[in-house]
């Protein structure tokens, strides 16, 4: 009977790599995992520390540092940093050599809440506590306001984020019962009240024009409130 050599070769090899291979993931997996890698991504002013960051991880772990890559569960993780309510978004993983990183997307304020429980809404319009490690410079938001029902002060926050002018010059936003809302302006006495948010564009294009008038005549002061909530004119009271 002839012998095959070259099948015998070719299952000699064949099982030698599946033996390496089997080897390799069994050292691989338990490779002990190093001290986490925290990376913020895109952000100077942390609200959230490296540490605290880190203690997330190792809690939700028992501990995410000098243990088997095997035993590290991911998501558990990754859901448990998702779940900090100063994190918009984080990913967890693992190099091959075992090296732990976490990214870490913060949460952006755009507005803080002054109230019984003082707060940040972010730019998802979402609650966000304060920070005892940073104090982001954003408008004051004060009047009838909850954590709960934060859409209409949110639609204003944000208008004052993303236009050049209220953005250099609003420094806080006031919401009353019927949620109708006025704002003050940095360097002015007088009040804006906006009213409804219907119509926002038209009656921030009218605040302008107006803005642009009296400042030239040096006027400003001479108002205590500035009345936009009608479509085609700007009713000013006199100090």
């Amino acid at each position: 009977m002839k012998i095959n050599w070259n099948f015998i070769k070719m299952l000699f090899l064949l099982v030698l790599v599946v033996g390496l291979f089997a080897f390799s993931s069994i050292k691989n997996d338990e490779r002990m995992v190093s001290t986490p890698e925290i990376n913020f991504n895109g952000e100077e002013n942390l609200f959230i520390t490296h540490e605290t960051v880190s203690k997330l991880l190792i809690v939700n772990q028992g501990g995410a540092k000098n243990v088997p890559k095997e035993t590290i569960d991911l998501n558990l993780l990754e859901s448990a940093l998702n779940s900090n309510p100063m994190i918009k978004s984080a990913q967890v993983y693992v190099h091959v050599n075992g090296h732990l990183v976490a990214e870490v997307e913060q949460k952006k304020p755009i507005a803080r809440v002054e109230h019984s429980v003082s707060f940040y809404i972010d730019d998802n319009g979402n609650y966000m506590p304060l920070s005892t490690n940073y104090t982001a410079r954003v408008p004051l938001v004060t009047g009838d306001v909850s954590k709960t029902d934060l859409q209409n002060v949110y639609k204003m926050a944000m208008k004052v984020k993303n236009d050049a002018f209220l953005s250099k010059h609003v420094t806080s936003i006031h919401q009353y019962k019927d949620k109708s809302v006025s704002l003050r302006l940095r360097h002015c006495v007088f009040e804006v009240y906006v009213g409804s948010l219907e119509k926002l564009d038209k009656k921030i294009n009218n605040l302008k024009v107006f803005y642009k008038k009296a400042f030239k005549e040096n006027i400003l002061n001479n108002y205590s409130k500035v009345n936009l909530q009608f479509d085609s004119q700007v009713v000013c009271t006199k100090s």
